[in-house]
């Protein structure tokens, strides 16, 4: 699909967005942990999410979509079975890390697949601390396909003691949950604080695990006891999606007479680093209405339209915005000076390498870049237009349309149809705010 954006139209409205997608993840994986029936409002109904309930169903999982609530039966640590096909993660890292965690705790054999693109994800940060813990796993070098042996009955693992190179809520939440099949208390040790997604939410299921920050040799810590005793059963609204917002946050922004109100966005410390940057270069950006859902800050998101300046991001920061850098680069094709991100390598093995292709397709709209291997520079001022490709990337395809929003010249990104994968609704949203998009499909006229 190509999707072009005619620039000019201010963005003006409120907008709700779909439930979060690090929550929503989780959310479904853990009801299926629970013994009981689990509830969760405002789930996130896209491609990811999609992958996450198949391969749950096919371990024997219930569940059922009534519009954006989920219903989940849950069927406890021992009464999931293998699967009899290899479970198809799509193009989802996360999908596929989390259920590694969760069939290593159920102890049954599958084997864990996905998109060639996926294929190409480093998978031995998990694999190496699974395999120490006890659990039989074989990959293809280091990637996908991951192939998990059953384990005996009554068997247990290990218990979880680990210090990561790269600070991952991904790898912390599947080492987390193969703890829960472990023989005692464990810890996870990370360089940095990661999203603590996983621990507030097993936390309210009743386990004891515990972020403990920062300890007094510079590592951020979590421990779990796993206690054996049944996980209680999940009743919540999940909050709108902070990277989803962090698009509608720059479009308000660098678009010229926009205000925008985006209502009950998630607000947890570790994934808010893009408010706080665009706050510091100049934006007009206030969070109103604090309450708590799921266990979690939420809050209104206020946005007017700025000059912003250039910023430096590097550092703890880089991994409260791990998510964001697709966004943060549209924002700084509008700031004045050169915008310049370091310690960032992470990016270059996420859906895309996020470092070269953001780098690539501004500077195809005739923005200024230099990259480098831990992260890029951008310089400021108004793209010209033309065409960008979304490398199978939907953060990437959305940076794009924004970035499209007040450039010169119409941008077309080719591609589009990957913002299913995680704001099935970016467009509508877009045009109800005002924007002028036109989508048709490859060949057409």
């Amino acid at each position: 699909m190509f999707l072009t954006v005619h620039p000019g139209n201010p963005l003006t409205g409120e907008v709700e967005l779909p439930g979060d997608k690090s929550l929503s993840h989780r959310a479904v994986l853990f009801a299926a942990l629970a013994e009981g029936e689990s509830r969760v409002e405002n789930f996130l109904v896209s491609g990811v999410t999609r992958v996450m309930l198949d391969a749950l169903a096919a371990m024997g999982v219930e569940w059922r979509l009534e519009g954006s609530l989920l219903r989940v039966q849950g069927r406890g640590l021992h009464g999931l079975r293998a699967p009899q096909q290899p479970l198809n993660c799509g193009n989802s890292a996360t999908t596929l890390r989390m259920l590694a965690g969760l069939v290593a705790a159920a102890g049954i054999a599958a084997v864990l697949d996905g998109s060639e693109g996926l294929r190409k994800r480093p998978m031995e940060r998990i694999s190496e601390p699974l395999a120490r813990m006890g659990v039989e796993i074989e990959s293809d070098e280091g990637r996908a396909p991951l192939r998990i042996k059953a384990r005996p009955a009554g068997q247990r693992l290990r218990a979880l003691d680990a210090s990561l190179p790269v600070a991952s809520a991904q790898v912390k939440s599947c080492l987390l949950l193969a703890a829960l099949a472990s023989d005692g208390p464990g810890r996870l040790r990370e360089p940095g604080p990661s999203r603590d997604h996983t621990e507030r939410m097993l936390s309210s299921m009743g386990l004891r695990i515990a972020n403990k920050g920062e300890q007094a040799d510079g590592w951020y810590e979590t421990s779990i006891e796993p206690s054996g005793a049944a996980l209680r059963p999940l009743e919540l609204r999940l909050p709108g999606d902070i990277s989803s917002a962090a698009f509608l946050l720059v479009a308000g922004l660098i678009t010229p007479g926009s205000a925008i109100r985006v209502r009950g966005v998630g607000l947890n410390p570790t994934r808010t680093g893009l408010v706080d940057v665009l706050q510091a270069m100049g934006g007009d950006l206030r969070v109103e209405n604090l309450n708590d859902q799921a266990g979690e800050p939420a809050g209104d998101l206020v946005i007017r339209a700025s000059r912003l300046r250039a910023a430096e991001v590097s550092g703890p920061l880089v991994v409260r915005m791990i998510d964001e850098f697709s966004a943060f680069g549209a924002a700084a094709a509008y700031a004045d000076g050169c915008s310049q991100v370091r310690d960032a390598r992470e990016l270059r093995y996420k859906e895309s390498d996020r470092i070269s292709t953001l780098c690539h397709e501004l500077g195809a709209l005739g923005v200024r870049t230099e990259e480098y291997e831990d992260g890029f520079k951008v310089w400021g001022g108004q793209p010209a237009g033309g065409s960008a490709a979304a490398h199978g990337d939907h953060r990437l395809a959305m940076a794009m349309t924004v970035a499209g929003l007040a450039a010169r010249g119409a941008v077309q990104v080719a591609g589009a149809e990957m913002i299913n994968e995680s704001f099935p609704n970016f467009v509508e949203i877009l045009r109800a705010l005002g924007a002028d998009l036109t989508m048709r499909a490859a060949g057409s006229a």
